[in-house]
């Protein structure tokens, strides 16, 4: 994954952060320990992947060419015939004939009911969603960077069963920067 200026960096040689921040406020330690010949790792916080920087060249040239900011969205210049483009996207939906009736009963229309539907199922599982990102995120960096460490399938096992107290212990003897990443990702 190539970072954006907005991606919160964990970067890390073996065990050891050596960096945390924007990819501006880590690139400098991840080029130097690059430069020694040492592996880094550098995690995305939001997600637990990988990200990678070009290191070609001085400190300067890998800090150019560093995005300024997150790419726009590419939007179509040429309009043709037919209704705006409102940002919907048409796909098929399979339902029950009952399903279908009771959607044209309703004020709007099917597509209206079907978006208010996802709105309030999108409200009511924002909670549980951002939960399980976190944890996603902080699966993917145990398994990229703790694999190895002693305790580790406890700690995954915690992880999933929400057992933050088994998961503490668990990588009470890993390195203190792996702990703070994990603490991190959770937090997220």
């Amino acid at each position: 994954m190539i970072p954006t200026s907005e991606t919160d960096c964990l970067a890390f040689v073996g065990h050891e952060m050596i960096g945390r921040g924007s990819p501006r406020q880590v690139l400098a330690a991840v080029k130097a320990a690059s430069d020694q010949g040492r592996a880094v790792l550098v995690f995305d916080r939001a997600t637990g992947r990988t990200v990678e920087f070009d290191l070609r060249g001085d400190l300067e040239a890998a800090l150019a060419r560093l995005p300024e900011t997150a790419p726009e969205p590419e939007t179509p210049t040429k309009r043709g015939p037919g209704r705006p483009r409102l940002g919907v996207t048409a796909r098929e939906v399979t339902l029950l004939p009952r399903h279908w009736d009771w959607l044209a009963d309703q004020p709007g229309g099917a597509s209206v009911a079907l978006r208010k539907l996802v709105e309030t199922a999108m409200r009511e599982a924002e909670g549980p969603d951002r939960a399980r990102k976190a944890r996603d995120a902080a699966y993917r960096f145990m398994t990229a960077l703790a694999g190895d460490l002693p305790g580790y399938e406890d700690a995954v096992r915690a992880l999933f069963a929400g057992d933050a107290a088994g998961l503490e212990t668990a990588v009470a003897g890993w390195p203190e920067g792996v702990r703070e990443a994990i603490a991190a990702l959770l937090k997220s």
